[in-house]
This record gives structure tokens, C-alpha cells and sequence, in this order.
């Protein structure tokens, strides 16, 4: 045996035999955050993978497929003019507002297809940080001060944070640029206004499907939120007759794949996720079972799927266990932290940052959590650190990130949003502390 070889086999399995052995199950906080990350688990597969990740998939392989390189450099590449490639990325998110991981597949999808990396960075800030709904309801219940300058520092963010990254790896970005203008551009095989209304009308049903219940039972978002299954249903009625027309899939699949969707939502209406789930496991057969850019499409989307799944719950299953899940607790006693993020510090509103960013954030629920740790006398420089670190970083989003653009890069982004949050927490908590 070459002990030079063997011997970082040996040590992994030393480490492993170690950690079983000295494994400290019977103690209640390890037992606890053992449930912990389980529970948080099976509630991400629940509220998650099925209403947002797959849609999201699906959109990601279309960006592959239908997008032609040459539109994505156009607007989006290392070279494009600077307003319009930063103004679009903002936009984008501000108009998706999904959180942490969901923003994933569509961010993996255009920096694959030749967007550059500064604003890439832009839309997978901007994507879970600027939410309209999010940033009224901070308004409602923390008051107009936080509301308002989260929507502030968030749409700056995005572009600071995207040309931070450009500057950064700005030869490489000139690599990229001369590259891709030296490709020639292929004919588009549909007009422009028919992809972009295929577009919407899949981020419509992205949108629809996951829009969150309000707090108040009236208003413009209760009304949206009542009628937010039919709007998602005609969506999926106008997508498939899309599907027949532009992409000449026969119109007898769909019908076949939307019986039983549409049968499901009849006889469940209060399980619409069951419905929705059987519309995608049908479009996926109908896809895969076509030719040429269609089954291409299946394809992508499938290996997004791949890449970015395992990675997703890993890191889901190591937050849970750590920090556990809204009024609950892991490893990490959560007295700690309302401890340590009191007054306007420097120390208080970079752990309120570095927490944000590890910690997993469902769409919206950063809210309720704020106000309980604002209750327990956390600072409101703080209190604007996370909420600017927290909804765009999460574990399961530092290591899907990690895949597309490495570590180094990874690191960089991540450096930046909490150095960033870090600043706006001192600035806002000398203001208004």
C-alpha cells in the first residue's frame, strides 16, 4: 500500500469514525436541531420545489434554448451599454420578486448564455431583495423609516454590487466581450415580441402561483391573492396555446396533460399545489416526448435541475440545523443572537449581516421574524443589515452560486452584499437609531 496515496482516504475515514463516535445524540439541542433541519426540509419541499423551483427550471432552460446569445449580450453582456444592461437586471428582479434560491435557475440561465458578470450579480441581487410587496409590508409593520430605505439601498445594491463585480474581473469580462463579439449571430427562428410574450406568460404563472397571502383581509393584494389561481390557471391556458402555435406541439397532448390538472383542481381546490404539480409533471412528458428545440428545452431545464437540486436541500438541511426555522431554534440558541445585534454597533450590525446571509428566508417572512427580534431589542441599523443581507443570500444559495461561478467569485459577492449591508446598517442606525 502507498501510504502517500492512501493516506487522505485514511483521514476522511478517521474524521467520519471520530464524528460517529463521540456523535452527541441524547442532548436535547443537538436532538432538537436534528428535527430542526428536517422540518425545514420537508417544509421547503412542501411550499418550494413545486410552486416555484420548477417553474423556475423551466424558464431557465428556455432562456438557453429560445434566447439567442447574441440578445443576451446585447442587453445583458460584458459590453452592453451600462444603463440599459443594469437598468434591465434591477427591473427584472423587481418584476419576479422571488426569493433566494428560486432567482437561481433564471440567474444560472443568462450568465450561461454570455450575460456579463456585473449585471448577472445585479439580477440575482435584485431578484429576492426587491420585492414590492415585501418592502410595503416592512413599511406597514416596522415602520415607513425601514420601508423606505430598504427600498433605497436594495436598488442601489443591485447596481453598486454588479459594478463592484465587473471592475473586479473586468479582464476577464473583456475577454468575454471581445469573444462573443467576434460570434456570429444567428437568425432568430421567431420575432422578438413572441419570445418576450412567452416569457411573461411564464413568469405570470411564476408570480401567481407563489404570491403570499397578506396580513389585512382587504385591499389590492387580498383581491390579487383571492383571484390568484384563476389568474395562474388562464396563464397555463394561454401557455399552452402557445405551445401549439409557436412551437407546433400537438394540441391533443396538452389537452391530454391538462385533464388531470384541471380535474385535480376541481376535486382538491384546497390542495392547488397537487394540481399545479400533475400540470408539471405533464408539460415535462409532453416536452421530452417532442423534438428538436422543444425536447431541447426539457432537456436544459432538467439539468439545471441536476445541478442545482442536491445543492439546494444540502444547504437547506445545514441551516435548519443551525439556525432553525422561524420561533424555533437549532444549534445556535436564538437569545444569542438578539444578544449580540442590541445598540448600532459595528460588531451588532455585521453579525446581523453574516446571519442574514447563512440564514434561509422564505419570501416575505424576513418581516415577522424582524419584528420579534426588534421586540427583543434589536437595533434598527441592524435590523436593516439583515434585512438587506437576508433575503438575497441564504447557505442554499451560496452553494448553487458557487457551482456557476466558483469559489472565488462566490466569495467576492458575498463579501460585498455583507461589507454593503454592514455600511447601510451603520448609516441608517446613526440616522434614525
Amino acid at each position: 500500500m502507498n501510504i502517500q496515496k492512501e493516506w487522505r482516504p485514511l483521514l476522511w475515514l478517521t474524521v467520519g469514525f471520530f464524528a460517529c463516535f463521540f456523535l452527541p445524540i441524547g442532548w436535547a439541542r443537538f436532538d432538537a436541531a436534528i428535527m430542526e433541519a428536517l422540518h425545514l426540509a420537508k417544509w421547503y419541499a412542501r411550499e418550494h420545489v413545486v410552486l416555484c423551483l420548477l417553474p423556475a427550471f423551466f424558464i431557465a432552460g428556455a432562456i438557453a434554448v429560445f434566447v439567442s446569445q447574441a440578445s443576451v449580450m446585447r442587453y445583458l453582456g460584458a459590453g452592453a451599454n451600462k444603463v440599459v444592461a443594469y437598468g434591465v437586471a434591477s427591473v427584472s428582479g423587481t418584476i419576479l420578486a422571488v426569493c433566494s434560491c428560486t432567482v437561481l435557475p433564471l440567474f444560472a440561465g443568462i450568465y450561461r448564455m454570455g450575460a456579463g458578470l456585473g449585471p448577472a450579480t445585479a439580477f440575482l441581487y435584485s431578484g429576492p431583495a426587491i420585492n414590492v410587496l415585501a418592502i410595503i409590508l416592512t413599511a406597514r409593520i416596522l415602520g415607513p423609516e425601514l420601508g423606505i430605505a430598504r427600498a433605497v439601498f436594495a436598488i442601489a445594491f443591485s447596481v453598486v454590487i454588479g459594478l463592484c463585480m465587473h471592475s473586479i474581473y473586468r479582464k476577464e469580462e473583456l475577454e468575454k466581450a471581445n469573444a462573443a463579439a467576434a460570434m456570429p449571430q444567428p437568425e432568430a427562428p421567431r420575432p422578438l415580441w413572441q419570445t418576450a410574450v412567452y416569457f411573461g406568460v411564464m413568469v405570470v404563472i411564476l408570480v401567481f402561483a407563489n404570491w403570499g397571502r397578506p396580513l389585512e383581509a382587504g385591499g389590492l393584494w387580498a383581491f390579487i391573492f383571492a383571484w390568484k389561481w384563476p389568474i395562474t390557471a388562464l396563464a397555463s391556458a394561454v401557455f399552452g396555446v402557445l405551445l401549439t402555435v409557436w412551437f407546433g406541439v400537438p394540441w391533443w397532448k396538452l389537452v391530454l396533460a391538462a385533464l388531470p390538472t384541471a380535474l385535480l383542481a376541481f376535486l382538491f381546490p384546497e390542495i392547488p399545489v397537487l394540481a399545479f404539480g400533475v400540470g408539471v409533471v405533464g408539460l415535462t412528458i409532453i416536452t421530452s416526448s417532442e423534438s428538436g428545440e422543444v425536447k431541447e428545452w426539457c432537456g436544459s431545464s432538467w439539468e439545471f435541475a441536476k445541478q442545482i437540486m442536491p445543492l439546494l436541500f444540502a444547504g437547506v438541511l445545514v441551516a435548519g440545523f443551525l439556525l432553525g426555522r422561524p420561533d424555533q431554534e437549532g444549534m445556535i440558541p436564538s437569545h444569542w443572537i438578539a444578544r449580540l445585534v442590541g445598540g448600532n454597533s459595528l460588531w451588532a450590525n455585521l453579525f446581523a449581516s453574516v446571519v442574514g446571509a447563512f440564514m434561509y428566508f422564505a419570501t416575505l417572512t424576513e418581516v415577522p421574524i424582524l419584528q420579534g427580534l426588534i421586540g427583543s431589542g434589536m437595533g434598527k441599523g441592524p435590523a436593516l443589515a439583515l434585512l438587506l443581507a437576508g433575503p438575497a443570500l441564504s447557505l442554499p444559495n451560496m452553494l448553487v452560486i458557487r457551482s456557476v461561478l466558483g469559489t472565488r467569485k462566490t466569495a467576492v459577492y458575498v463579501l460585498l452584499v455583507v461589507v454593503m449591508a454592514t455600511a447601510s446598517g451603520l448609516i441608517f442606525g446613526a440616522l434614525f437609531g
